[in-house]
């Protein structure tokens, strides 16, 4: 039998607040244990929380940037359970009337678009964190967490293959980082997925029993946690067993789900309004004054780059990976009138560096003046390409000025036609061999020629004069 693939994504993302959703304390992330929180946020008796409207401005802002209807009149919830990491036994969060509803993204794979819509945005406070590893017959927590505001974002169950899943997965995340609302670290736990996975033979239209599968904090991990869970689910029905509703938690090392626990409904949670909190009412003039805040999107900067500086759909989508990126080539750009030849080493050369040395764009010890100052040095002839990467290279490494490495390190091209004659001359001499096969018509030869030329002067001689000479020196 035939099956089809449903699956649907929760997504919590941390907001870039400076402080708690309810409380004035600090969402500095990496502090010392249990040293950012007060009375509210660990739920002492007595105790009133006040909104952060800033959190609300942020999820508004998303709100719109995913296509969703902003709700005028939503209202926050308990939402009662019991964990060791929350204080209180219950969360504060939407439920019935949430923020914003009925939203949409798009992606693309394989050239096709696709519209992947989401459910619901709503607001809610996180938990803390149980800490585990290194602590022997024991669990610690730490409740620096406790409170920091969070976006739930909820998708339909609209993605049918786990590519489809994490295009999804990275596009939102892309929205996010631009909006600056969240800095989508996977790693930190700032962006955390959940996904909702079930299968049905294909053509049924009632979903199959879903597994939510949890501790995924990397792209690469959710897309290898659906295909297990994929491929658990069917051999399981092919050997006629039952599916159980349930939550499953992702082993990265041994690269399997595994059983947590059966899956509570809602209902379990006992959701009753928030008496601390009124309704929140977003009107017509919080609306406009964020919708005007909105800045240039990932979709729209795409089709500008496109379109305005004749690039590749490939070189646009890289470059407007993130807002620092698109920055960076467009200051370039300003500086360097040559959108191709700068986005090539910045694809390059440069994402190279910055991969290894596990950097992001903004730190980049290369600024757009020092890259297109090397760039004109290569227009003027002043140093080949082959050149400028040993300049880029020591750009990358110290910081300093093309100009200074060009001088410092004797870099300047060679155009004297004596100088570079005597080279070919020597090289012809040292190669009779090769000579004799060129003149027998071994025409591929002449790159053998060009390489050694280039080699004995240290890659200083300018390549056009190179072949020029070299073609009248091999004619004779």
């Amino acid at each position: 039998m035939q099956y089809e693939t449903v699956i649907g994504l929760e997504i919590h993302a941390q907001l870039l607040t400076k402080s708690k959703i309810f409380c004035g304390c600090s969402t500095k992330f990496g502090e010392k244990p249990n040293s950012q929180v007060c009375p509210v946020c660990l739920g002492m008796p007595g105790v009133l929380p006040v909104l952060n409207k800033k959190a609300i401005d942020f999820a508004i802002k998303t709100a719109l940037a995913t296509n969703c209807t902003v709700n005028e009149h939503s209202v926050f919830a308990r939402k009662n359970y019991f964990y060791p990491d929350l204080p209180k036994n219950y969360q504060i969060s939407q439920y019935e009337l949430p923020l914003s509803v009925k939203g949409y993204i798009e992606v693309v794979l394989d050239g096709n678009i696709k519209k992947i819509g989401i459910t619901r945005i709503h607001m809610e406070e996180d938990a803390g964190k149980n800490i585990h590893e290194g602590i022997n017959d024991a669990s610690h927590v730490d409740l620096n967490r406790t409170g920091v505001p969070l976006m739930e974002i909820v998708s339909e169950p609209d993605m049918r293959t786990p590519e489809e899943a994490v295009a999804y997965l990275k596009k939102l995340r892309d929205i996010l980082r631009y909006l600056d609302v969240c800095d989508g670290n996977m790693e930190e736990g700032s962006f955390r997925c959940d996904a909702n996975v079930s299968i049905r033979p294909l053509g049924q239209k009632e979903f199959g029993t879903k597994a939510e599968l949890k501790n995924m904090n990397s792209f690469k991990f959710v897309q290898k946690a659906l295909e297990y869970e994929i491929d658990r689910q069917r051999e399981a029905l092919e050997d006629g067993k039952k599916i159980i509703q349930e939550t499953r938690l992702w082993d990265s090392n041994k690269g399997v789900t595994i059983s947590m626990r059966s899956k509570e409904e809602a209902h379990d949670y006992r959701y009753f309004p928030e008496p601390d909190l009124v309704p929140l009412i977003v009107d017509k003039k919080w609306l406009e004054d964020i919708h005007s805040e909105l800045p240039e999107l990932p979709d729209a900067k795409r089709e500008r780059f496109v379109k305005d500086y004749s690039l590749p759909e490939y070189d646009a989508e890289f470059l407007t990976s993130s807002i620092a990126m698109a920055d960076y080539f467009e200051g370039c750009v300003k500086l360097h009138n040559q959108p191709k030849i700068v986005s090539n080493w910045i694809m390059g050369d440069l994402a190279r560096l910055l991969n290894e040395d596990n950097l992001d764009i903004k730190d980049s010890p290369i600024t757009p003046k020092k890259l297109t100052d090397m760039l004109k040095l290569m227009d003027k002839g002043i140093i080949s390409g082959k050149i400028a990467k040993v300049v880029f290279e020591e750009m990358f490494k110290t910081g300093n000025d093309p100009d200074a490495i060009v001088q410092e390190k004797g870099l300047v091209q060679v155009t004297d036609e004596s100088e570079i004659e005597k080279v070919i001359d020597e090289v012809i001499k040292a190669n009779p061999g090769q000579l004799a096969d060129y003149k027998a018509g071994k025409d591929k030869l002449f790159g053998f020629f060009v390489g050694q030329v280039m080699k004995e002067s240290k890659g200083k001689a300018n390549p056009a004069k190179v072949n020029e000479l070299l073609k009248k020196k091999l004619s004779k």
